[in-house]
């Protein structure tokens, strides 16, 4: 998409000649880090932004944001009713921007503006509202032991499912806002606070986002964001001892290094791997060589 072809949003040129850092505790802000990553449009090869290559210690402020916001139960704290209309609120902010976030998803990613429109804000707003829905039906179970005890004795078992903490977001490049969404709706309907790191690629919608989620009334450091590149920023973000769950989606490489790193500390861990590999296929080539990779 060009300026040619789609007039931007005000908005989102605005957006767009900002310094990018990160958002944490619920502003953005700079990171500690100088080194910058710079965000291309793949329709021009033009660059469109710049954003802030998370260091470690950059990291390490986000994570204890939102431990910080977890332990105190800003969030985890309040009724199922008050945390779903919240982020049915949420979901209304992102539909109200809809147009505007399509067209960054659009200009930093390069999938059609109709592709973004209806997946990346049609398809989200619907998961939204539906993880949304999922804050009051979150409960237990309580049973009757059939195990035999002395003197008649009975006993009951029940469960209770409680947020585990903190949990790391890794969002690839494909679907950007959609895929990123898959992970922080679930984490906030459970009561979770989270670090979502996009890819270094595509940060621009999520940071937006973010803004909005405040915007919404999510509380100060409950959704954070932090970018830059996987080995430095992801790296860092998976290892903190303070994250009790990871969400990746990625190659099957890193997912497997993900899990190597939370197997030392028995870190939850969600991994949806593969890979986005083009080959071109010309008239001569083996079709048994071309599937064996």
């Amino acid at each position: 998409m060009s300026t040619s072809q789609i007039a931007l949003l005000a908005s989102v040129q605005q957006f767009l000649d900002r310094q990018h850092g990160l958002y944490i505790d619920g502003a953005p802000c700079a990171a500690q880090s100088e080194n910058r990553l710079t965000v291309w449009d793949p329709a021009t090869g033009q660059a469109i932004a710049t954003t802030a290559d998370a260091s470690p210690a950059d990291v390490d402020r986000a994570v204890m944001s939102a431990w910080r916001a977890f332990v105190d139960r800003r969030w985890a704290g309040r009724t199922p009713a008050d945390r779903e209309r919240i982020l049915l609120r949420f979901a209304d902010l992102v539909e109200q921007h809809g147009e505007e976030l399509a067209q960054l998803e659009t200009l930093e990613q390069g999938k059609s503006i109709a592709i973004s429109r209806a997946f990346e804000i049609g398809c989200t707003l619907n998961w939204m509202r539906y993880t949304a829905g999922l804050t009051t039906k979150i409960s237990g179970r309580t049973l009757d032991v059939s195990i035999p005890f002395p003197q008649g004795a009975r006993y009951q078992a029940w469960t209770k499912k409680e947020p585990v903490g903190v949990v790391a977001g890794i969002v690839p490049w494909n679907f950007p806002l959609m895929i990123g969404m898959w992970k922080v709706m679930p984490a906030l309907a459970a009561g979770c606070s989270i670090v979502i790191k996009p890819s270094e690629t595509t940060p621009l919608t999520l940071l937006r986002v973010a803004e909005l989620a405040t915007q919404a009334g999510i509380p100060d450091g409950v959704f954070n964001v932090v970018t830059g590149s996987g080995a430095g920023c992801g790296a860092a973000l998976t290892a903190h001892p303070q994250v009790a769950k990871v969400s990746f989606t990625g190659s099957t490489a890193t997912g497997k290094q993900i899990a190597r790193v939370a197997a030392d500390r028995l870190t939850r861990v969600t991994l949806e791997l593969g890979g986005k590999n083009p080959a071109i296929v010309l008239k001569d080539a083996d079709p048994s060589g071309l599937l064996r990779g």
